[in-house]
C-alpha cells in the first residue's frame, strides 16, 4: 500500500509522475476544479464579507469521496496541481474537502513534468500560498458579481439567454470599435511612381520619395502625388532627364533573434504559422506539457509550463542549448554568453518561458514525431525552434540605400544582401498586416558611387488608395489584450472562445467581425456601465489581482471598494430599464393584427429577429419577420383544414398549415418511404438532431425507433433482401446508393 498519496489535476500526468516517484506513492487526478461556486445560484453572500458559497463541481462527488478514502491512509498528500492562480485554489479546495488533522499535507509545484524536476519538487515541497488563492478567488467573484447581476439586464433590454462577462465585454468592446473604425474610414488615392534604373549592365528599380524637395507627409492626408495628374506632370518632366547618383550609404545591419515564446506570443505564432486557434494551441500544449508515451524513451513531458508571461530560461536549460547549438550547428552560430531578455511589461515572472523541457538531441522534433499527432508534432517542433533560436547569434546583412536625381525628383533604390544567417538558420518569425510591396527593394544593386550617372530604362505611375485599419485575427486580438493589459496569459483562449460560442462574433478569413448582437450587447454595456467596461479600468483590476497574489492589497477590500459603486449604477439602471429596452428595438411602421392598437417591433430570440406587439404583455402576437417561403403539397391540415405547406424557417424544412402564425399545426416532411421495421404502418420522415443535423427516422417515434443518417430509398436489395436500400450523404453529385445489410453498392 503507498503510503503516500500526490493530486494532480490531470490523469494524464498520472503515469509519468508515478513512474517518477516510484511504489511509496499512489497519483490521483481531480479532473479540474472539484469545488466550484455553484452553477445555478449566485453563490456569494455580499453581507457577509463577499463569502463564497463553494459546492462539489457537477460529476465530481465520486471522485472526492474516492479521493478522501485514500487521503485517510495515508501519511503524506501532496498537492501537485499546475503551478499557477487556479492551481493553487485547486490545492486548497482539496487540502479543506479530503485531509483529516491527522495528515501532513504538503504543496509540490514543478515547471516541467521531467524527472529531474518532479524529483526537485518533492525534495522542496511548501505550504499552499493562501495569496494566490486569495487573488483566484478575487477574480471568481468579480466574475460571478458581473455576470449573474448584468446578464438579466441583457436579457430584459435585449433576450433572454445572453450573458456579460466582465472581461470578454471589454475583449467584444475592441472588436466593435475596430469594426466602427473600419466602417468611418475614408478612402484616399494618392500615387506612386517606380523607375527602373541601369548602371554597368544591371538593371534595378527605385522608387521617387521627393519633388523638388518635398517628400509625402507622415499623415494619409499629403501624400507626395494627390492624383493622377500630379503623377502624369512628373512623368512628362522627367521623360527627358538624365539621372545621377546623389547618395550611396552602405552599412551592416543586424537583426537580434526573438525571445522564447510566452503564452500570447505562442498563440500568435501558432495562429500564424499553424492556423491554430488559441484554444487548440492551448489544448495542444496542455498535452505536450502533461507527458507523452515516446517509445524507448519512456514517457515524459515534453514542454515546460505553457500559461506564462516570463522570458526567463534556467541556467541548467541555457547551457543544453548552447551545447545543442554548437553540435547541430557551427561555432558561428553560438554567441559568445547566453542571451538573456528583459521582463515584459506587466509581467507576473512566475515561471520560465515555454521551452523544451529535454533540451538535447534525443528529444529533437524528428525523433519524438513518430509519437506524437499532426498538432502535437508541430506545434512542439515550433517550440523547440523558437527556444533554440532565441540563444543563437544574430543574422548579418550588408545593406546599400542609393538616391538617384534628375529633373528636381528623387528616386530611391535599396539593396540587402544577408552576411551571415545566425538564427534565421534555424527560424524566423511570421508577421501579419504588412504591406509589402516590393517597389524600391533589391535582392543585389550594382556598385555606384556619388556622381555616377544612371540610366533610365523606363517610368511608371501606380494608383493606390488608403486601407482602413485591418479587422482582428485571433494571434492580432491576443497581442492587443496582452498590450492593453486585459485579461492573463490562462485567459486569452478562454476569452476568445467565449466571444465566438455566444455569437458575439463571427470569423471570415480567420478575422473577426463583431454580430448584430454583439453591437447591442457591447452598446448596453459599455453605455449603462462605462466604468466597469473600460479598457484602462480592466487593465488595472488586473495590476490589482497582481497585487494581492504578492500579498500587497487586501482582497476583500478590493470587492468592496468594486462593489458599493457599481451596485448603485446597477440600482439606477434596473429604474430605467423599460427605457433601455425600447432603445434597444426598432418599431415598424406595420400595426399589429391581433389588437390593431400597437405597433409591431423588432425583437429578438434564440433563433433571431422576429416581430412582436408593442403591447406585451397584453398582447402576444408574434410573427416572423420575412414570412417563410411556402411551397404547396396535395394534404390538408388536420386541424383546420387548411392546405399543408413546406417552410423553412431558420434553415429548418417542416410541413405547416398555410395559414401560420394563425395555425401553428407543424409536423416532418414525409420522403415518401414507409417504414421497413417489421410490423410497422408508419412512414419515414425528414428530422434534425439539436444540433441541426438531418436524419431520418419513423414518425410513430418512439413507439418505433427506425433512425437512419442516410437517406432510406424505398427499394429491394437484390443481393441479400434488405426491404431497403439507403442514399449515402455525400457531396458527389451522384451519391453512392448501398444496401446498409450486405453493405452492395448499386
Amino acid at each position: 500500500m503507498a503510503k503516500h498519496l500526490v493530486i494532480v489535476e490531470s490523469p494524464a500526468k498520472c503515469k509519468v509522475i508515478s513512474k517518477y516517484l516510484g511504489k511509496g506513492y499512489a497519483v490521483r487526478a481531480t479532473m479540474g476544479h472539484i469545488i466550484d461556486l455553484p452553477e445555478r445560484e449566485f453563490g456569494v453572500d455580499i453581507e457577509d464579507g463577499f463569502k463564497p458559497k463553494y459546492t462539489v463541481s457537477k460529476g465530481k462527488t465520486r471522485i472526492l469521496r474516492e479521493l478522501k478514502d485514500e487521503a485517510a491512509k495515508a501519511e503524506y498528500v501532496f498537492l501537485a496541481p499546475d503551478p499557477d492562480r487556479e492551481g493553487e485554489a485547486i490545492a486548497w479546495h482539496v487540502a479543506n474537502s479530503i485531509v483529516s488533522e491527522d495528515c501532513t499535507v504538503k504543496r509540490v509545484m514543478f515547471n516541467e513534468i521531467t524527472k529531474r524536476a518532479v524529483l526537485a519538487a518533492f525534495d522542496t515541497p511548501r505550504d499552499i500560498d493562501m495569496n494566490k488563492v486569495n487573488a483566484q478567488q478575487t477574480r471568481r467573484i468579480l466574475d460571478r458579481i458581473v455576470g449573474y447581476q448584468l446578464s438579466p439586464i441583457l436579457w430584459r433590454t435585449v433576450f433572454k439567454g445572453l450573458s456579460a462577462g466582465r472581461v470578454q465585454s471589454v475583449a467584444l468592446r475592441l472588436i466593435c470599435e475596430r469594426e466602427d473604425e473600419i466602417k468611418a474610414f475614408i478612402q484616399r488615392e494618392y500615387w506612386s511612381i517606380h523607375g527602373t534604373f541601369e548602371h554597368k549592365k544591371t538593371s534595378f528599380s527605385a522608387k521617387l520619395i521627393s519633388v523638388d524637395g518635398r517628400k509625402a507627409g507622415k499623415d494619409e492626408a499629403k501624400p507626395l502625388l494627390p492624383d493622377e495628374a500630379a503623377a502624369k506632370a512628373v512623368l512628362k518632366r522627367l521623360a527627358k532627364e538624365n539621372f545621377l547618383v546623389t547618395d550611396v550609404q552602405r552599412t551592416q545591419k543586424s537583426r537580434k533573434p526573438y525571445p522564447p515564446f510566452i503564452t500570447s506570443t505562442m498563440q500568435q505564432e501558432a495562429a500564424r504559422k499553424l492556423s491554430f486557434s488559441a484554444a487548440k494551441t492551448m489544448m495542444v500544449a496542455q498535452q505536450l506539457y502533461e507527458g507523452l508515451e515516446l517509445g524507448e524513451l519512456g514517457s515524459t513531458g515534453l514542454i515546460t509550463y505553457m500559461r506564462t508571461d516570463s522570458t526567463r530560461i534556467a541556467g541548467e536549460a541555457l547551457n543544453d542549448a548552447r551545447a545543442v547549438i554548437k553540435k547541430k550547428f557551427s561555432d558561428k552560430h553560438l554567441p559568445p554568453s547566453p542571451r538573456f531578455y528583459g521582463k515584459t511589461k506587466g509581467a507576473q515572472d512566475a515561471h520560465e518561458a515555454i521551452r523544451p523541457a529535454q533540451v538535447n538531441l534525443d528529444f529533437a522534433p524528428n525523433k519524438v514525431k513518430p509519437f506524437l499527432s499532426r498538432d502535437q508534432y508541430r506545434l512542439y517542433e515550433l517550440i523547440w525552434k523558437r527556444f533554440l533560436a532565441s540563444q543563437m547569434e544574430n543574422a548579418l546583412f550588408d545593406s546599400t540605400r542609393v538616391d538617384i536625381s534628375g529633373g528636381g525628383c528623387v528616386f530611391r533604390a535599396s539593396g540587402s544582401i544577408m552576411k551571415f544567417d545566425g538564427f534565421l538558420a534555424l527560424y524566423d518569425e511570421t508577421t501579419e498586416d504588412t504591406a509589402d510591396t516590393g517597389e524600391g527593394q533589391n535582392e543585389k544593386l550594382p556598385e555606384m558611387e556619388k556622381s555616377d550617372a544612371v540610366d533610365k530604362l523606363k517610368l511608371v505611375d501606380k494608383q493606390h488608395v488608403t486601407q482602413p485599419p485591418p479587422r482582428y485575427t485571433e494571434a492580432s486580438l491576443v497581442r492587443e489584450l496582452e498590450d492593453k493589459g486585459i485579461g492573463r496569459p490562462s485567459t486569452y483562449a478562454q476569452i476568445i472562445d467565449t466571444l465566438k460560442r455566444r455569437k458575439y462574433t463571427t470569423v471570415e478569413a480567420r478575422r473577426f467581425s463583431p454580430t448584430e448582437i454583439g453591437y447591442m450587447v457591447k452598446n448596453t454595456l459599455i453605455k449603462e456601465f462605462p466604468d466597469v467596461f473600460d479598457v484602462g479600468f480592466t487593465a488595472d483590476m488586473e495590476l490589482t489581482l497582481d497585487k494581492i497574489e504578492a500579498g500587497d492589497v487586501d482582497w476583500i477590500k478590493v470587492l468592496k471598494d468594486f462593489y458599493e459603486p457599481f451596485s448603485d449604477r446597477l440600482q439606477d439602471v434596473k429604474k430605467d430599464i423599460k427605457d433601455i429596452r425600447a432603445q434597444n428595438q426598432e418599431v415598424t411602421d406595420k400595426k399589429c393584427p391581433k389588437c390593431d392598437e400597437c405597433f409591431l417591433i423588432v425583437k429578438w430570440g434564440k433563433n433571431g429577429k422576429f416581430l412582436a406587439c408593442q403591447g406585451f404583455p397584453n398582447c402576444k402576437h408574434t410573427e416572423p419577420l420575412e414570412k417563410p417561403a411556402a411551397v404547396e403539397v396535395d394534404e390538408e391540415c388536420d386541424k383546420c383544414g387548411s392546405p399543408m405547406v413546406v417552410l423553412t424557417v431558420n434553415n429548418n424544412r417542416f410541413l405547416g398549415c398555410s395559414r401560420y402564425p394563425d395555425c401553428k399545426n407543424a409536423k416532418s416532411i414525409a420522403i415518401g418511404v414507409t417504414c421497413p421495421q417489421p410490423g410497422c404502418d408508419g412512414d419515414i420522415v425528414e428530422r434534425r438532431t439539436r444540433r441541426g443535423k438531418v436524419f431520418y427516422g419513423c414518425n410513430n417515434y418512439p413507439k418505433c425507433n427506425f433512425a437512419s443518417w442516410d437517406k432510406p430509398i424505398d427499394k429491394k436489395c437484390e443481393k441479400c433482401g434488405n426491404p431497403y436500400l439507403v442514399q449515402k450523404n455525400s457531396k458527389r453529385k451522384d451519391p453512392a446508393v448501398i444496401c446498409p445489410g450486405c453493405k452492395a453498392e448499386f
